[in-house]
Order: structure tokens, then sequence, then C-alpha cells
């Protein structure tokens, strides 16, 4: 079992739901988030005067996949996340982390069954 993290842009949030459910991952948390990489932020006006904003809008998937899916999965996320072409900066990460176990709450039901 993996645990599957990806920082996006907030607006391809509907493009990467529809390429995870092409395959078959349908379960997903999603958190608004700010954060900054390569671009560095941006610098905008205020009240007449130039100043930095360092936190950019970002949304967070957070996805549990059992082994045989976490490829599908990483691959989803970069078709529906990826800018036109070879994608640009700003476009996101995806870390992918190792997850002892799973439980759901209702049944009891640990691991590969519980995800």
């Amino acid at each position: 079992m993996k645990f599957v993290i990806a920082i996006v842009q907030p607006g391809k949030l509907e493009s990467i739901k529809a390429s995870l459910s092409k395959v078959e991952v349908v379960r997903l948390t999603v958190l608004e988030c700010q954060g900054f990489g390569r671009q560095r932020g941006k610098t905008g006006a205020h009240v007449g005067r130039d100043s930095s904003v360092n936190l950019l809008r970002k949304t967070q998937l957070q996805i549990a996949v059992n082994d045989e899916f976490v490829q599908p999965t990483v691959d989803a996320i970069i078709e529906g996340g990826r800018s036109d072409g070879d994608g640009e900066i700003g476009d996101g990460k995806i870390f992918v982390l190792p997850m002892d176990d799973c439980i759901r709450i209702r049944t009891g039901e640990t691991g590969n069954e519980a995800i």
C-alpha cells in the first residue's frame, strides 16, 4: 500500500479527477493549501506599492492505493495536471510514501481490503 500526495494547480483538479476515474481511482481527499516552489511566488501591487506574495494557492490530493494502482495513479495525475505541451514550472509535485496500514472505521477491515 502507498499514500500518494500531489500538490497541483487548483484549476487542474477537474481534469485530474477525470483522469483518475479512467484508471478506476475514485477515492481521494482534496485540501486547499498554499506554497511555492521554483516559481517563487509572485509580485503584485498593493495600495500603490509593490509587494511580494510568496505563497500561491495550490490544491493537495491525498490518495491511498494498493501497490498495483500506484503507477496508474501517478500517470493519471501527470496526464490531468500537466500544462499544455511539456508542462510549466508550477504544475506541481507528486510524492509516493509507504503506508503501513489502513483501517476502515465502519467495519474494522484492515490493509488492502480497507482501501
